[in-house]
């Protein structure tokens, strides 16, 4: 009998000892037990951070601009190498179509849209609703609202850079008398500002030199197209003011075929490219670029570290200002090879 009473206490101590250990597994979420599955939670939580691989939509204003088209695509190298993917694309700089894009983006499941705005009001709602769905926004030359990033560019200042080296070429080579044209972009909001920049940067520091002619180019198609007709309508024009090495390219070629070519013919711009450049080698019209942060291959590079900061949940500044350089003949060496 008392072996049998016994044996039940001991079930009974068995069974409140098992009770009471469930008991602390499930209960008080301040237990150590719960400590430890929360951090271990945490710690999983932040290794799929880590582990995640870009899956990024860019959409820039036309790829039919040599800087644009070579960056997106030195930036898809390094994604895909990284193993992650990327869709670049061009509205045309047509706000409209830019907003089908982006909405086209947050459907497929991107984690990363990388913009170059169109007109930056009219991107700011949708570009608001990727964020919504969690989707990290990097603004490339516009400071938006609805961004992570953006990676900026004065570009006032850049125009004035522009218009202070055109002006010196002109006080240099005609005692601060001659005939300009200016080919600037006001399709886009920032190219306006360039634009302004560059023309008050020459009136200022060449107030006799006369702005006869302005039209829009910012692709060497369209450089050439536009400077031909500039220089038939005024054909004693000796420097060209262009917002981008696009137009200056175009503008370059426009010169050499219309004979126009001298000596103290020069072309100033913005961009640095490699047809820039190696005008510039050869002495031909192009006598000034402003490197922007630097070519291709390091635009990309630095839009990809920003990119993976991003998506590995790193603290990123909203507002990044990029390096500008101006190149000529005489740093030449440092940037062409």
């Amino acid at each position: 009998m008392k072996k049998r009473f016994l044996s039940i206490l001991v079930c009974v101590a068995v069974l409140v000892t098992v009770l009471a250990g469930c008991g602390a597994a499930a209960g008080d979420p301040a237990g150590p037990s719960d400590n430890n599955t929360a951090e271990k939670s945490a710690e999983v939580r932040d290794n799929d951070t880590q582990k995640a691989v870009l899956k990024v939509g860019m959409t820039v204003n036309d790829l039919s601009n040599q800087i644009f088209a070579s960056s997106c695509e030195e930036l898809k190298k390094l994604i895909e190498a990284d193993g992650g993917s990327i869709t670049y694309l061009d509205c045309k700089s047509n706000p409209a179509t830019q907003i089908q894009e982006v909405e086209n983006f947050i459907s497929s499941g991107v984690n990363v849209i990388v913009i170059q705005p169109s007109e930056a009001k009219a991107l700011e709602t949708v570009l608001g609703q990727a964020r919504e769905a969690g989707i990290k926004v990097f603004c490339w030359d516009e400071d938006i609202e609805n961004s992570d990033v953006n990676w900026l560019i004065d570009n006032y200042a850049l125009g004035k850079i522009i218009g202070e080296q055109a002006a010196k070429w002109i006080n240099d080579k005609f005692k601060g008398e001659c005939e300009v044209a200016v080919l600037d972009y006001p399709q886009l909001e920032i190219l306006v500002k360039r634009g302004s920049g560059i023309v008050d940067g020459i009136k200022e520091n060449a107030p006799n030199a006369k702005i006869v002619a302005k039209s829009s180019a910012i692709n060497p198609t369209e450089g050439q197209n536009k400077t031909e007709t500039i220089l038939q309508a005024n054909p004693n024009i000796k420097v060209i003011a262009c917002i981008g090495g696009g137009g200056a390219v175009g503008a370059n070629e426009a010169v050499k075929a219309s004979g126009k070519f001298t000596d103290d013919f020069g072309i100033f711009a913005a961009d640095a490219t490699n047809e820039e450049l190696a005008a510039m080698s050869k002495n031909e019209a192009i006598r000034m670029s402003v490197l922007i942060t630097g070519g291709p291959d390091k635009i990309a590079a630095e839009i990809h570290s920003w990119l993976k900061k991003l998506i590995s949940g790193e603290p990123v500044e909203k507002k990044i200002y990029r390096d500008t350089t101006p190149v000529t003949k005489d740093n030449l060496n440092q940037y062409y090879k």
